[in-house]
């Protein structure tokens, strides 16, 4: 038995704020998930000899690193199929960029390998698994636009308007861990509610603001130089960094006028991946980046109905 063609699509965070720390040093969160139609794919084949089998692996990913590896087995331990897999990704979103690429794929493993090896799961079920694989995954099985507190992992669905969004990824690696553990992190946000979140989204222009963002500006200059080309001149594009980094996104009211954008920032590149000198007061040399994808925001996760509630 094969599934083909199965999307992750990849996730921003509207907001980001840091409200707390546990004493485990986990810390609280309260964000704003939504899907987005970039994604990547994956291709499954089921196998009769229990073998978790990856085909043509990530560079530089060990298979017991590997998430989509990670969930399969999980899998099969919670339920004791006997069943394998082999596994095929084609990776769109980029690594390391915020987006939730990683965690996405291993949600649809879970969800596609719970239809393919017919374990039967519930979606409570399978976010349960899904927790310790990372804390964004638990949203991707979820399947909702949705409100997350805790450390990510308590979720409440969310009705978001229709908007559209441009990603672009500057040239630069950002450590998750490195970014929580900088001393100058903001971690006493003032808590908000979800009504204070929707009131504001029906009026367009971001709420709030992701707290990682002035330690990541600080740390890695080619993703505040990035922003800071966006928003200048004519293109006067604002844009917001999605999680910890380092991929930044702008909202657009629709489709259109993502695209519109996307065409007037490549038109004003000097050279395919790099910025142009933008004023006098940018003195460094231009930072290098691509556009990713003009993309529709998502009602729901495509696989959503794949999984019983």
């Amino acid at each position: 038995m094969k599934l083909y063609d199965v999307p992750a699509p990849a996730k921003l965070n509207l907001f980001l704020h840091v409200v707390g720390r546990r004493a485990d040093g986990y810390h609280l969160l309260q964000t704003v998930f939504r899907f987005i139609g970039l994604s990547d794919t994956l291709h499954f084949e089921s196998r009769d000899d229990g073998a978790i089998v990856r085909v043509d692996p990530l560079p530089d990913v060990p298979a017991d690193t590997d998430l989509t590896v990670r969930a399969a087995r999980a899998l099969q331990a919670a339920t004791g199929t006997r069943r394998g897999v082999s596994i095929a990704l084609e990776k769109r979103i980029p690594m390391g960029g915020g987006l939730g690429g990683g965690s996405s794929d291993a949600a649809t493993t879970l969800i596609a390998l719970n239809r393919l090896w017919n374990t039967g799961l519930s979606r409570a079920e399978l976010m349960r698994l899904a927790l310790p694989l990372g804390a964004d995954v638990p949203v991707f099985v979820f399947g909702q636009s949705a409100f997350a507190e805790g450390i990510g992992d308590v979720l409440t669905a969310v009705d978001l308007p229709a908007r559209a969004y441009l990603v672009a990824q500057p040239d630069a690696s950002v450590p998750t861990p490195a970014v929580f553990g900088d001393p100058d992190l903001t971690r006493d946000t003032p808590c908000i509610t979800i009504a204070d979140f929707l009131a504001s989204s029906l009026s367009g222009g971001f709420f709030g603001r992701n707290d990682l963002e002035p330690v990541v500006h600080r740390r890695f200059p080619e993703v505040f130089r990035a922003a800071q080309w966006l928003a200048a001149g004519d293109r006067g594009i604002d844009v917001r960094m999605s999680g910890s980094g380092a991929c930044l996104f702008a909202e657009f009211a629709d489709m259109q006028a993502a695209v519109l954008a996307e065409r007037k920032i490549a038109a004003t590149m000097r050279v395919a991946g790099r910025m142009p000198d933008t004023s006098q007061a940018m003195q460094e040399p231009p930072a290098r980046f691509r556009l990713v994808q003009a993309s529709p925001g998502l009602i729901e996760h495509p696989l959503r109905h794949w999984t019983a509630s």
